[in-house]
């Protein structure tokens, strides 16, 4: 027997369809990023969901609860991530006193390499002067003068000129002292620049754990208002429309919405461990045809040394397999050095390069290395920094929301997919930024990574 359907019934029924479908696209997304599900024991369950339907109180007490517990985890979400962000400025600005301090402790170092070779050259003169003093001047002027009075003429002549001479020595000598005066000075500022910078770098250090906790406990809540948030939707969908929505429809929704995340998910990791492979055979490729070139070429009798370029980094010794890759696709948007910060507008210094390769592409650690920090990271948005051997790091930063493929602590290999490109914290448009870093000093990419083999234009 067939039953003819009302058209307010079809239409409830197709509203809850739909709730139900954009809630499976909200608690996929987290189930298929990791985790198990955060079912906290006070969340209705699909049975108390069913019971509440043949009630009118209970139903409208159930669906008040859905919209509390729904209103709670955005709210828990957006302050967990409002506190991230708070911190991760923080971190920034301890960072970047860091940097300050360390700019400054570099340039005190110089002024007293400089004025430390002035000064031994001053002591050397002085040194010089006095020798020849006591060349010259010794005797008694009074036995002199006695035993020979035809000669006291010469002696007096001679004796103006030591008086001139002495006056040079003393003034060589007081320029001696000046010199050396002024390194202790620098030396000492450089002393007080070292403790300053030692405290900076202990603070800094403090506020990247508490921004690292603050991001984790972050990326937590939105994975549980991902992980909950669906369900609760399709619960108080069911609840509030005609069709009765059950449980094992839900799930049917949420494997198949799993499945297809999934599917998206592994091409993108394929296509990222394509890329990273044609870009191991470039570099051989590369590798091969200059030692084929540097075996044709007839041996020079003496080894010249290299010649060197301002700005440009020279490659590092690094053990067999070491390798750099480009970090991610695209040109280069904005290049390094001095310029107007696009969304501050404050003339600043951009300490990285900006790739565009697109919205959600992938970014790959450009080497080996340890991630350091994974979160919030006041403009830079949400970022991520690798340290590497020898003192280098990378970073990188724009990652969009969600985007963050690693944590602190992890190790990654070169051209391992870390995170997806965004546009969070100052920016104007999807990009990577990518910074290199020297002992913490940051040096502009482009030389940097050429002289390992990898161009960034």
């Amino acid at each position: 027997m067939s039953h003819a359907v009302s058209v307010p019934s079809a239409r409830s029924a197709l509203v809850a369809v739909s709730t139900l479908l954009v809630a499976l696209a909200i608690v996929v997304a987290g189930v298929v990023v990791g985790g198990s599900p955060a079912r906290a024991a006070s969340y209705p369950s699909w049975d108390d969901v069913t019971a509440a339907r043949a009630n009118e109180s209970t139903k409208q007490a159930q669906i008040t609860e859905l919209q509390g517990l729904l209103t709670g985890l955005q709210t828990a979400a957006a302050d967990a991530q409002a506190e991230a962000d708070r911190l991760g400025a923080a971190f920034q600005a301890a960072q970047e006193s860091v940097d300050a301090e360390a700019a400054k402790l570099a340039e005190l170092e110089a002024q007293v390499a400089e004025k430390k070779a002035v000064a031994d050259e001053s002591q050397k003169r002085a040194g010089q002067v006095a020798a020849q003093l006591a060349r010259t001047g010794g005797g008694d002027v009074s036995t002199q003068l006695a035993a020979d009075a035809q000669g006291a003429d010469d002696l007096l002549y001679r004796l103006g000129a030591m008086s001139k001479i002495t006056e040079q020595a003393e003034g060589i000598r007081a320029q001696a002292v000046s010199d050396r005066n002024v390194v202790q000075s620098l030396t000492d500022q450089a002393g007080v620049a070292k403790e300053a910078l030692d405290g900076l770098r202990d603070a800094a250090e403090a506020s990247m754990a508490e921004a690292q906790t603050a991001s984790d406990a972050a990326a937590a809540a939105v994975t549980a208002q991902q992980e909950n948030e669906g369900r609760l939707q399709a619960q108080l969908a069911a609840l509030q429309s005609e069709t009765a929505v059950t449980e094992q429809q839900y799930q049917a929704g949420v494997e198949a919405e799993k499945a297809r995340l999934a599917a998206e998910e592994a091409a993108r990791q394929a296509e990222a461990a394509r890329q990273a492979e044609a870009l191991r055979q470039q570099r051989a490729a590369a590798a091969a045809a200059a030692a084929a070139a540097a075996a044709a070429r007839p041996a020079p009798s003496a080894p010249a040394p290299a010649p060197s370029s301002p700005g440009v980094v020279a490659p590092a010794p690094s053990p067999s397999g070491a390798a750099w890759v480009r970090p991610s696709g695209g040109g280069i948007s904005s290049g390094y050095g001095m310029r107007v910060n696009p969304v501050t507008g404050i003339y600043t210094n951009h300490d990285g390069v900006d790739l565009a390769p697109g919205c959600g592409s992938p970014i790959y650690a450009a080497s080996s290395g340890t991630v350091d920090y994974a979160g919030s990271y006041g403009g830079y948005g949400n970022y991520v920094r690798i340290a590497h051997a020898g003192g280098l790091s990378t970073a990188y930063g724009h990652i969009v929301n969600g985007g963050i493929r690693v944590s602190k602590g992890q190790s990654v290999v070169a051209g391992q997919l870390i995170a997806l490109v965004g546009s969070t914290g100052n920016s104007t448009g999807c990009h990577l930024h990518f910074e290199t870093r020297v002992s913490g000093a940051s040096t502009n990419p482009v030389p940097f990574m050429a002289a390992r083999g990898v161009s960034l234009r």
